[in-house]
């Protein structure tokens, strides 16, 4: 598996929403709740601000992240990998990319929220956060627990 990353163009938008629905509607429908039709209208406006990256395996989309600037970092409103190909380190890839994306543009800081009911996802996080000593995430890295059932993982980085 080879991945590389772009950003997304407005003629990717509807395989964006796919990859996020068939990514998120399993969490969602746990929560029991389901996925409206107007849950990625945003989607269109992020794509055009350059705030959604593709990770791609060779020509194939296999996963989606999208950003927003915010103050001094970027947060990740959304990661989702294509049901078939998680558990593949694309996720890890994705976070990878965006925090090198973060360093390039001074700023300092990368921050999420996932549902605590999506373990997976938080063993993840928490594994990037504390990886390899020495690095900016590992010396930096914090973890909140937020309040309403939600986890939120702030990745800081040196500037």
């Amino acid at each position: 598996m080879t991945l590389t990353l772009k950003k997304a163009l407005p003629v990717e938008r509807d395989d964006v929403e796919r990859i996020l629905w068939t990514a998120f509607s399993p969490y969602v429908r746990d929560l029991g709740r389901e996925i409206t039709a107007h849950h990625y209208a945003f989607l269109a406006g992020s794509i055009e601000r350059g705030d959604v990256y593709l990770a791609l395996d060779d020509e194939e989309t296999v996963g989606v992240a999208v950003t927003e600037r915010r103050g001094e970092g970027i947060y990740i409103d959304r990661l989702g990998v294509v049901p078939i190909h998680q558990g593949r380190g694309i996720g890890g890839f994705l976070l990878d990319r965006i925090e090198e994306i973060a360093r390039s543009n001074n700023l300092g800081e990368l921050s999420l929220e996932t549902a605590e009911m999506a373990e997976g996802n938080i063993r993840l996080y928490l594994r990037l956060r504390d990886r390899a000593p020495g690095t900016a995430l590992a010396r930096s890295g914090r973890t909140h627990a937020c309040l309403h059932g939600e986890d939120a993982v702030t990745r800081g980085n040196d500037r």
